[in-house]
């Protein structure tokens, strides 16, 4: 009987992988603190010097008046959304139709908060002015995610961002920043994250996507906003006793990697530039924008999965261990580029996408001979 989860197996089975910082183990918790004082004190209950320096810290990188840690990106969002619409007592939002929030939250903002989601634009695009300015109704906030992960990490002109701030202040729109990713974003951009975020009245970041920390999520703006949000963390339940694991994580991997994004941005392009060589191959977006693209592979999933198997045994190397169904006619899966990347010898990941193509090429003529 064929294994569902053999493809996995064999991911997990390689030595690299093209995407990310390598496999989530204890070893990144004891890698953060190797140099930290043994006798320093914890936060306690949201407050403390390890907290509080750490949210000055990224108030301060993000251009903010103020800043707060949450334990989750989810949690940080729905609060954020939440106060933003009882300050405009109008419990409505806008965000794209593949939204986190709206996809993979369960419906925690419609049952916890009993705030209702309007869908902007389309799925398969990212919202532009004219949906912006055609909304049609009334929201408190605007939330839009940089980049915009369920369609390959695509991202607007920043031009573009301007108009739709514009048009936001202009309507009394809260715009809020899905910025999960935003460090990662700054290299297309040629923008400090404070420029960008300056466009948004706030802001969330995350500290395990990009960073590659254990956990955790600074959501940042106005002091009143942020002193609101620390309330709303509190009912939330997420001021744990302490969350110092998750905070010096962040901040020892933030150090290490914020400033390798161009790096990562670079690889991505160059990466993308050989899936885009294979047969029935092509990337979305064809030429990255960021550290993140998804792979496309026109043919049926049996198929892409062998062919997968098959190369990450021969390599050693990890493509994905999971792929997306994509109609009848493709299969995809996500790329976000980190430190293992550049770990894989060059001429290993030549012989990689050599024999990916000679596999691709004989599968389309087994393909053919049959039909």
């Amino acid at each position: 009987m064929p294994n569902p989860n053999a493809l996995l197996t064999s991911f997990k089975e390689t030595s690299h992988q093209i995407s990310g910082h390598g496999r989530r183990r204890v070893q990144i918790l004891k890698e953060a603190l190797a140099d930290t004082e043994e006798m320093t004190d914890a936060d306690y209950y949201g407050q403390g010097v390890i907290i509080e320096e750490f949210q000055n810290k990224i108030a301060e990188y993000l251009g903010k008046e103020s800043a707060v840690f949450f334990p989750s990106g989810t949690m940080a969002q729905q609060i954020a959304l939440r106060i933003w619409c009882d300050q405009k007592n109008l419990h409505k939002v806008a965000y794209h139709p593949l939204c986190h929030l709206e996809i993979h939250e369960e419906g925690g903002l419609r049952h916890l908060h009993h705030i209702e989601p309007i869908l902007v634009g389309a799925p398969d695009r990212l919202i532009d002015l004219a949906d912006v300015v055609n909304l049609p109704e009334s929201v408190a906030v605007l939330l839009l995610e940089l980049p915009q992960r369920e369609i390959g990490g695509q991202l607007p002109p920043f031009e573009t961002l301007q108009d739709i701030a514009h048009v936001c202040r202009e309507r009394g729109i809260v715009l809020h920043l899905d910025g999960a990713r935003l460090f990662e974003v700054l290299p297309y951009y040629q923008k400090t994250a404070a420029e960008v975020s300056a466009l948004f009245e706030s802001v969330y970041v995350s500290f395990y996507k990009g960073i590659g920390g254990i956990a955790g999520a600074i959501l940042a703006g106005p002091k009143p906003f942020t002193d609101q949000a620390k309330i709303w963390k509190r009912r939330h339940g997420g001021d744990l006793i302490s969350l110092y694991p998750y905070i010096l994580s962040a901040d020892y991997f933030f150090h290490r990697r914020v400033n390798n994004m161009a790096r990562y941005y670079a690889q991505a392009q160059e990466l993308a530039a050989r899936f885009n060589r294979l047969q029935g191959v092509w990337t979305m977006p064809l030429v990255p924008v960021s550290n993140m693209f998804h792979v496309y592979i026109d043919l049926p999933k049996e198929q892409v999965e062998a062919i997968l198997e098959q190369l990450h045994r021969a390599s050693a190397i990890g493509l994905t261990g999971v792929l997306r169904e994509q109609g009848t006619h493709s299969r995809s899966f996500e790329v976000s580029v980190g430190d293992q990347l550049g770990m894989i010898p060059e001429l290993a990941l030549r012989d990689l996408f050599d024999q990916f193509n000679t596999l691709l090429l004989d599968a389309v003529r087994t393909k053919e001979s049959v039909d």
